[in-house]
C-alpha cells in the first residue's frame, strides 16, 4: 500500500503560530514572589516595585542607595553642602522589624543522624578508646578505618558535649561491675 501524499516532507517551525495559550487569570500582571513576611504583608499591588520599596525604606538598587565616593574614583567633587532630597518612609516598620529578626542569635539546626549517633555509642561502649579494634568490628559495615572512626566520635564529642559526658561516665560503673 502507498503512503500517503505528504508525509515524506520535513515538518517546519511555524515562527507566526502563537503557543502560549495563557488562561485569562494569568495574562494578569503576576506580584512578585516575596520571601521575606514583613514586606509581603506591607506590599500594595496596585503600586510598582520601585514605590513599594521607596515606601518601606528600602533600596530598589544598592548602586544607587550606596554610590562610591567620588573620592575613592580618583574626581574631587565640589559640594554645595547641601543633602540631596530625602524620601518619605511611610512604613517604616518593616526595616525595624526586618532588623530585630535580624538582630536574633541564629539557631543551631546541625544535628546528627541516629544512625550514626548508635553506631558512636555502640562502638564506645565495646572497644573503649580501641579504634582499630572499632575498624574489625562486624557493625563497622561501611568498613571505616580507624581514623574515619575516630573523627566520627570527635564530631559527636563536638555535637553533644554534655550527653558524651554523661555517656562515659554511665559507662564506669558498668566497667567497675566487671572488674
Amino acid at each position: 500500500m502507498p503512503k500517503a501524499k505528504g508525509k515524506n516532507r520535513r515538518h517546519k517551525y511555524s515562527y507566526n503560530l502563537n503557543r502560549k495559550r495563557l488562561h485569562r487569570s494569568a495574562r494578569r500582571r503576576a506580584a512578585p514572589r516575596i520571601a521575606c513576611s514583613h514586606i509581603r504583608h506591607a506590599w500594595d499591588p496596585h503600586k510598582s516595585v520601585a514605590q513599594n520599596l521607596a515606601d518601606m525604606g528600602l533600596a530598589e538598587d544598592p548602586n544607587k542607595a550606596v554610590p562610591i565616593p567620588k573620592k575613592l574614583l580618583g574626581m574631587e567633587e565640589e559640594s554645595d553642602g547641601q543633602q540631596p532630597g530625602k524620601k518619605i518612609v511611610r512604613k517604616p516598620y518593616v526595616v525595624t522589624e526586618m532588623e530585630l529578626e535580624a538582630s536574633l542569635p541564629e539557631k543551631k539546626s546541625n544535628t546528627l543522624s541516629r544512625d550514626l549517633i548508635d553506631y558512636v555509642r555502640y562502638m564506645i561502649q565495646n572497644h573503649g578508646e580501641n579504634y582499630k579494634e572499632m575498624a574489625r568490628d562486624e557493625k563497622n559495615y561501611y568498613q571505616d578505618t580507624p581514623k574515619q572512626i575516630k573523627r566520627k566520635i570527635n564530631v559527636y564529642k563536638n555535637f553533644y558535649p554534655e550527653e558524651y559526658k554523661n555517656f562515659i561516665a554511665s559507662l564506669k560503673p558498668e566497667k567497675m561491675e566487671v572488674q
